[in-house]
This record gives C-alpha cells, sequence and structure tokens, in this order.
C-alpha cells in the first residue's frame, strides 16, 4: 500500500479510508492496491471515506463506490467539513455522520485499533472465517478450508490446519503463535509461506515471524 496516498484501516465501524494524495487517479490505485493485498480482510465490509476540507465530485464518489463494490465493500459514509461534499453524499444516500448506537464508548485508556484484541473460544471448521482489525486470541483450532485474520498478530491454543494472515494491513512485525503450526497458508503482512513437506512426529508449539523477507517459524518456547 501507498502510504504516501491513503491512510488505511480497520476500525470497529468499518474501513476507514483517509485520501493523503491531491490526486484523485493516485489514491484509487493506492486502495486498489492494498484491497488487493489484503482482500481477504477487507470483503464484505463497510467503508468510512473522511476527506476533511477537500470537496469531491460526482465523479470521483461513483469512481471509489465503484472500486470497492468490486470488492463486496459497501461505501457507507462519507465524513466531510465541506458542505459541497456533505450535499453530494446525502443526494447519494450515504451517511455523512456516524450513527451514534455505532460510535465506540471512549475507555479509559485509549488503545488504537491496531493494540486492541478479540478472544474468541471456538473451533473453526471449513467454510468459517474470522477477522479482525486488531490482535486474535483463539482457543481451538483452525480447520482444513477455514481461515483467520488480523490486522495485528494470531495467537491460536490450539492447531492451525487453515488459513491464517496475520498483519492484514502490512505489518511485518505480526507474528503468528500456535500449538501446532500445520497451515495450509501461512501469511504475515505481504508474506505467504508454504506448510513444511514433511509434519513433524510430535508437534510443538512454534511462532512464524518475518526475518528476511521470508516467514520462519520456531519453537514458541524460544528465548529471544
Amino acid at each position: 500500500m501507498d502510504d504516501t496516498a491513503i491512510m488505511l484501516k480497520g476500525t470497529s465501524e468499518g474501513i476507514l479510508l483517509r485520501p493523503k494524495s491531491p490526486d484523485w487517479d493516485t489514491v484509487l490505485t493506492a486502495l486498489e492496491q492494498a484491497l488487493l493485498e489484503a482482500e481477504a480482510f477487507f470483503r464484505g465490509g463497510r467503508l468510512i471515506l473522511e476527506v476533511g476540507e477537500r470537496e469531491l465530485t460526482q465523479t470521483q464518489l461513483t469512481s471509489v463506490r465503484t472500486l470497492v463494490s468490486q470488492f463486496d465493500i459497501q461505501l457507507w459514509a462519507v465524513l466531510s467539513e465541506n458542505d459541497k461534499t456533505v450535499h453530494l453524499a446525502r443526494s447519494n444516500s450515504i451517511l455523512t455522520r456516524l450513527p451514534k448506537d455505532t460510535e465506540p464508548r471512549k475507555p479509559m485508556v485509549e488503545v488504537p485499533p491496531e493494540q486492541r484484541a478479540l478472544m474468541v473460544q471456538q473451533t473453526l471448521r471449513s467454510g468459517q472465517s474470522i477477522r479482525y482489525p486488531g490482535n486474535i486470541t483463539l482457543v481451538g483450532d483452525v480447520n482444513p478450508g477455514a481461515e483467520i485474520v488480523a490486522g495485528g498478530s494470531i495467537i491460536v491454543w490450539g492447531a492451525i490446519r487453515g488459513v491464517a494472515h496475520a498483519g492484514a494491513f502490512g505489518d511485518e512485525e505480526s507474528v503468528i503463535c500456535a500449538l501446532e503450526l500445520q497451515p495450509s497458508q501461512l501469511r504475515i503482512a505481504g508474506h505467504i509461506g508454504r506448510p513444511p513437506e514433511q509434519r513433524r512426529r510430535t508437534p510443538v508449539p512454534e511462532i512464524a515471524r518475518v526475518e528476511d523477507d521470508h516467514i520462519v517459524a520456531e519453537a514458541w518456547t524460544r528465548k529471544r
């Protein structure tokens, strides 16, 4: 993702897009690249476009709406301080303010979305998936045909035999930990790891991380 063109992150309300480049074509190109890189995470979500004082045209609004719809994403809200942009969004049946019942309550200590964590006690079976913008802890297994996608790190107190994708927004510092790491596919940011050709006779807890542009797995008990 081109960090100079857009800011894109997951929130509790939806996917927040904040254009940074003055050139709209550059914004669209960066957005498409980001969606392609983390398609499994974004698909089926809703987009919040935050443009500040920027004045959008109908063509620009239609172009971003058309692009995200290809990923099964709804352009849900446009947040703007520009009266013409607000009027344009409303005329296209797009929210210009987030509903109060979806606004998160402020905790005593504000935690960035990418640092928040979701804990789930469940075994994911074929066809099931979990997606979350922060870290995920799963007490259970990820069976073949299931997937778990996180904006941060993934910890599975069980076996990973399906797809696991950590750092879905591009964070290469994210890790994947499991008591048994035998995935059909392992991804951290834009890196893809393949399962070993030979499985361990006795599974051991492992942690996978990015080192030298490759995903490596090692014993979870190793001290660093």
